[in-house]
């Protein structure tokens, strides 16, 4: 599939005009850094020059957006294969828009919840007067339940019970806008989503299909090279996003990220079992979600907003800025004074295409995100 390349690029403006258009903390930001023609650059990694970013790129859609969501909402349903920044860009739109208005859950979450909610009996008694309410279904309610309680990573569950479960989520929400992560995940479940608002009897605001094209090159390294905190469980990755401080394991001659949590102390953040194999393990699932993907680019009536990860080389100066390019990080290790030395670079991949291409960092994403909801929205 083919996604439109969204422009993110900013011209360069001489540095005493660049206040004309932006706001008075944007152009101190600017003016701070440049007094000759030239185009901003912001450290994305930094939240104070990301918000900064933010408003300078998207911030008249962004004030468009608080506005809307003080008196309404809207239901999207995020579609894209594993691995491929669905809960990063959604929290990332929540927090440049407005968090307490915004939110996102992921449907795996809320299943291993249920899972969890099931072996307390006071919680499993809430969900079970829940479940004898609300389910509507082809099994009787007591298989469902059985089938929760045995189930395993590799069995989908009924598709009623995934709804009543998303309606009693949405239920603990309120009154938010919603970026709801993994449903659907199976081609019959697409026809559901066209009027699960109707079902659940949610506000009558837009439902939004959000399809994301990343290509597999890039969910591959993701996965080899994921480090995860054994304490705190967060995850960064050696090769793509490294955490402030590397070190280097003698005794297995590699290089090792130190988790930055303080409350952490120094952990040492370690491989998933299994990250070494790649895409390879969920290959079938990764082609299941782009037959689903396909599948709801070709429906009609529900607004769709398609988000491209990864940019041709080619296309790259025209299109994006360079600091919004994704690197790539590799180690070296000082004999003499055993010290870390990092070397960054561009980070450059073949799509599915076979095509050259470097991979967005997540804010450009959210800035097409951003200015393809406001005009969904027709704001």
């Amino acid at each position: 599939m083919r996604f439109p390349i969204f422009k993110t690029k900013i011209e360069a403006m001489p540095a005493g005009r660049q206040g004309v258009t932006q706001t008075k903390a944007q152009n101190n930001f600017v003016l701070g850094r440049a007094h000759k023609l030239c185009a901003p650059k912001f450290n994305l990694t930094d939240p104070k020059e990301r918000e900064v970013y933010f408003e300078l790129k998207t911030g008249r859609e962004i004030e468009k957006l608080r506005d809307y969501l003080k008196e309404s909402s809207f239901v999207a349903y995020l579609l894209g294969k594993k691995n491929s920044g669905k809960g990063t860009y959604s929290k990332m739109f929540a927090e440049v828009v407005d968090p307490e208005r915004v939110d996102h859950f992921s449907i795996g979450d809320m299943i291993r919840e249920t899972d969890l909610n099931l072996k307390i009996p006071e919680r499993k008694k809430e969900l079970i007067n829940f479940l004898e309410k609300q389910y509507r279904g082809l099994l009787p309610l007591k298989e469902v339940i059985s089938a929760l309680e045995r189930r395993n990573t590799e069995t989908l569950l009924p598709t009623e019970l995934i709804l009543v479960l998303i309606k009693r989520e949405i239920a603990k929400r309120k009154k938010k806008a919603l970026f709801i992560d993994g449903f659907p995940r199976d081609l019959d479940q697409i026809n559901f989503s066209l009027f699960f608002r109707d079902l659940i009897g949610y506000r009558d605001d837009p439902d939004i299909f959000i399809l994301i094209d990343v290509p597999e090159a890039v969910i591959d390294e993701r996965i080899k090279w994921r480090r995860i905190c054994p304490l705190c469980q967060t995850s960064r990755n050696l090769k793509l996003l490294p955490t402030s401080k590397i070190d280097f394991d003698l005794k297995k001659k590699e290089f090792y990220l130190i988790c930055d949590n303080p409350a952490c102390s120094g952990a040492k953040m370690e491989k998933k079992e299994g990250d070494e194999f790649g895409i390879v393990p969920i290959k079938e699932r990764l082609e299941l979600d782009g037959k689903l993907i396909n599948q709801a680019l070709s429906l009609y009536g529900i607004p769709k907003i398609l988000l491209r990860n990864s940019v041709p080389i080619k296309e790259v100066e025209k299109s994006v800025d360079d600091y919004e390019i994704t690197p790539e990080y590799g180690y070296e290790l000082d004999e003499k004074t055993k010290r870390v030395k990092i070397i960054e670079k561009p980070w450059q991949f073949l799509d599915d295409e076979g095509i050259p291409s470097y991979s967005l960092l997540p804010p450009p994403v959210v800035v097409s995100l951003i200015k393809q909801m406001a005009g969904v929205l027709s704001l």
